[in-house]
């Protein structure tokens, strides 16, 4: 016990997350969530009437600064470039299994600046992220600590280009299709830096895609058509890091990631919603490599990262009903690549067709008091007995958080459970809110 408490006291110890906004005028942090959903794209295009859902601990970092370029016609021009705005996070993190060890010591800034030009809309943002556990410490291979210690990240870097009834934006984006809460479903344009699975803000996984997206408004109707002529792919890290998601059997080595970014590996969809009694619904189709890697048999002793061309369907729907939320998404996948255990399989993959599908409820109390519960499931069309998942995988995710206990002290609790395995997700979360600026998480 004294060999965990002594890690754990020291973490108490350190500055654990604290995020500092440095806003070019004073302003609470509140004030800056505030303006992020009434001027965010992102929130906007998540959520219809229900709002964006960020997951337990989600901080709308990435959103606090997509603030909208202020001006009418008069005052278009004069729009000068905005100051710089954004935060600087640090967070660390102890790994308290055998053996213990610390797993992260980050620092984060993220700067954004907004303006106008020949009455053109336009965001420039990047992103730095430095972790000098990874650059000095040996408990992690060489090819993990090259790739976590140092990272600079063009986010959000776009053009908007109004023309009447339509809309272009055209550069580094966000774009996000539904949103759940500590899940991904619908969510299938984005890129996602997955190397620590879903624990981080929604906003901080997120990686923008190199996009040119058009959009059509009329009344309760909008069309979104998106191109992706270079795919960026989820980050899912380096073999042997904290949250690697395959491990080769005895004997095999992984290999080298194949990243297609061809004249035929561009990926493209369409979206239409419609704003009918309330309910906000929509449906897409898109096609795109598939962001996550499939782990392929290149030879007997070694495992290749492939990203074959996929396809999917989906639909959303979400509505307030004054006393509670609802909202669901369900994607059907077309040839998505699973490994098989079939020895005498070529390259150890098969093609699988299948409907993911969630629906949430979620109910608001006095003191931000927030309720939300979810029931998720995998159905494959034609199971191949030889793959790991059942032909039916189900699971539900409960999230309670509240302000009771003090305005400035949010606590927060997700827990995420499969219906077929032992497989379970804890994430824990007590954020105080000391001023404008600070904040304070563990």
């Amino acid at each position: 016990m004294d060999q965990l408490m002594r890690p754990l006291c020291l973490l108490v110890a350190t500055l654990f997350a604290a995020t500092a906004s440095l806003a070019a005028e004073p302003a609470s942090m509140d004030d800056l969530f505030l303006e992020s959903q009434a001027g965010s794209d992102t929130a906007a295009d998540a959520a219809g009437p229900t709002g964006a859902d960020t997951p337990a601990g989600a901080g709308g970092l990435d959103a606090l600064f997509e603030e909208p370029v202020p001006g009418g016609p008069d005052t278009q021009e004069a729009a000068a470039t905005s100051a710089w705005t954004g935060f600087f996070q640090s967070e660390a993190a102890y790994t308290v299994g055998s053996p213990q060890h610390w797993s992260k010591l980050r620092n984060r800034l993220y700067l954004s600046s907004t303006g106008r030009s020949l009455s053109l809309p336009w965001k420039v943002s990047f992103r730095v992220d430095y972790d000098p556990l990874y650059h000095f410490g040996h408990q992690y291979p060489e090819s993990v600590r090259k790739d976590q210690r140092f990272e600079a990240q063009i986010r959000e870097t776009y053009v908007d280009i109004p023309a009447g009834d339509l809309e272009f934006r055209v550069g580094r984006q966000h774009i996000i299709w539904g949103e759940m809460v500590g899940l991904f479903f619908a969510d299938v344009v984005s890129a996602k830096d997955l190397r620590e699975l879903a624990l981080p803000d929604f906003e901080l996984i997120r990686i923008p895609q190199w996009a040119v997206r058009g959009e059509y408004f009329n009344g309760d109707f909008h069309a979104e058509a998106v191109w992706i002529p270079y795919m960026t792919y989820n980050d899912i890290g380096k073999p042997g890091a904290e949250f690697y998601p395959f491990a080769p059997p005895a004997g095999t080595r992984i290999g080298s990631e194949h990243k297609p970014r061809g004249t035929d590996d561009d990926a493209a969809g369409v979206r239409l919603s419609y704003l009918w009694s309330g309910w906000d619904l929509s449906g897409f189709y898109y096609t795109s490599r598939d962001g996550s890697p499939a782990f392929a048999k290149a030879s007997p002793t070694v495992w290749e990262l492939r990203h074959p061309r996929i396809h999917q369907f989906g639909a959303t729907l979400g509505k307030d009903l004054g006393s509670f939320l609802v909202k669901a998404e369900a994607v059907y996948s077309l040839d998505k690549p699973f490994n098989t255990l079939d020895p005498l399989d070529a390259d150890g993959l098969v093609d699988q067709d299948i409907l993911d599908a969630i629906v949430g409820l979620e109910w608001h109390f006095p003191e931000d008091t927030r309720f939300n519960a979810q029931l998720y499931q995998r159905r494959f069309a034609d199971h191949d007995p030889n793959i790991v998942p059942k032909s039916v995988e189900s699971g539900f995710s409960v999230l309670f958080s509240t302000k009771a206990l003090h305005p400035d002290l949010e606590s927060e609790i997700l827990f995420i459970s499969s219906l077929e395995r032992d497989d379970w997700s804890t994430q824990a979360r007590l954020t105080w809110r000391f001023d404008g600026s600070w904040r304070l998480a563990f």
